[in-house]
C-alpha cells in the first residue's frame, strides 16, 4: 500500500503543508496553528491505525512526552484522535538532528561537545524526575541548533515509565528496545532498566561527540551484541589519535559511565556531566624531569 500524503489537509486545527519524515510508526509533517505557528505534526501510519497496541504505544510516547517539561526537550503541545487520525504535535525545533551535523562538521573539542552534554543531561534529569526513562538516547533523536549551540531531546516513543506496573508494559520479556550502537548492556536481555540506561547512553553520545567513533566496534549486529555483553569499550583515549589529547579526567568519566554493571557508573546523569566538567578544568598531569627537559630541548630546535 502506498503511503498517503497529508499535506494540505487540516486535521485537529492544524493545517499540515508538508511531509518532512517517515518512520516506522508514524509520519512527520510540519504544519501550521493558528495559535502555535509552526509544528511538527506526527500522524501514526496508515497501517496501524487498527492494531490496538500500535495505538496504545504511539499515545504513550504523547503521554510521556507531555510531562517531562523543560527548554532542551521538545514540548509536545497537544494529542489525540480526530477524523480517525491519530496524532501527536509538538514544538517545532529550529536546526537538524545531530547525527546530521556530526555527519558534516565532525569530531568536536571536549570544550565544544561538553556543553551540548550539559543540555542534555538536564533534560534527562527533567525526565528522570518526571519517572521517566527515555531508553532510544542517539544523534538522530537530538535536535542540534548551531546558531544557539543548543540541543533539544526528542522522541520518547519507548520511553518507560519507572513505575509502571508488569500488566502495562508492552514490551516482551527477552527483547531490548534501542539502538544497538548506544543501548546499555542490560538492556539487552530486554529486563527492566533504570536511569543508569540512559547515564550509558548519554556516555555513548559523548564518546561519538568527541571522537567520531563508538567503544565497541562490531561490524555487524551479532558481533556488536556479542561486545556489549562479554567486551569492554575501547578506551577513549585510544579510539583515535586526536583523542589522546583529550583531558583525562573527561576520560575517565565517560569510561567510568560505560561500565557494563550499571552500579559502576555514576549514579545520575548530572553526577556523570560534572565529572565531565571537572574533568575539562583540571590541570594537565605534572611532567617528570626527563619530560620537561625533552619539551625544553624540542622547543630549541
Amino acid at each position: 500500500m502506498a503511503n498517503e500524503n497529508l499535506a494540505g489537509r487540516t486535521i485537529a486545527g492544524y493545517r499540515l503543508l508538508e511531509r518532512i519524515g517517515e518512520g516506522g510508526t508514524a509520519e512527520v509533517y510540519r504544519a501550521q496553528h493558528p495559535a502555535r505557528g509552526d509544528i511538527a505534526f506526527k500522524v501514526l501510519r496508515q497501517r496501524l491505525r487498527g492494531d490496538p497496541t500500535a495505538v496504545k504505544r504511539f499515545l504513550r510516547e504523547a503521554g510521556y512526552g507531555s510531562r517531562v517539561v523543560h527548554p532542551c526537550v521538545v514540548r509536545t503541545f497537544d494529542f489525540g484522535e480526530a477524523e480517525g487520525f491519530h496524532y501527536l504535535a509538538l514544538e517545532w525545533a529550529e536546526g537538524e538532528s545531530l547525527a546530521s551535523f556530526l555527519h558534516r562538521s565532525g569530531s568536536l573539542a571536549p570544550a565544544e561537545a561538553i556543553p551540548l552534554i550539559r543540555q542534555l543531561a538536564d533534560a534527562l534529569a527533567a525526565a528522570h524526575q518526571a519517572g521517566i526513562i527515555h531508553r532510544d538516547l542517539k544523534p538522530e533523536n537530538i535536535m542540534y541548533n548551531a546558531a544557539t549551540r543548543s540541543v533539544k531531546l526528542l522522541d520518547f516513543g519507548i520511553a518507560r515509565d519507572a513505575e509502571e506496573p508488569p500488566e502495562e508494559r508492552l514490551t516482551r520479556t527477552g527483547f531490548f528496545v534501542g539502538t544497538l550502537q548506544y543501548v546499555a548492556p542490560e538492556a539487552l536481555s530486554g529486563e527492566l532498566v533504570d536511569g543508569r540506561a540512559d547515564i550509558y547512553s548519554l556516555a555513548t553520545i559523548t564518546y561519538y561527540l568527541m571522537t567520531g567513533r563508538h567503544p565497541h566496534t562490531g561490524r555487524s549486529p551479532r558481533e556488536l551484541f556479542q561486545q556489549l555483553l562479554s567486551e569492554a569499550p575501547i578506551p577513549l583515549a585510544e579510539a583515535t589519535k586526536e583523542a589522546a589529547k583529550i583531558p583525562p579526567g573527561v576520560a575517565a568519566a565517560v569510561m567510568r559511565a560505560l561500565a557494563r554493571h550499571p552500579a559502576d557508573r555514576q549514579p545520575t546523569v548530572t553526577a556523570f556531566v560534572a565529572e565531565l566538567e571537572a574533568g575539562l578544568t583540571q590541570p594537565p598531569p605534572k611532567r617528570g624531569l626527563l619530560g620537561t627537559l625533552k619539551q625544553l630541548v624540542g622547543k630549541r630546535q
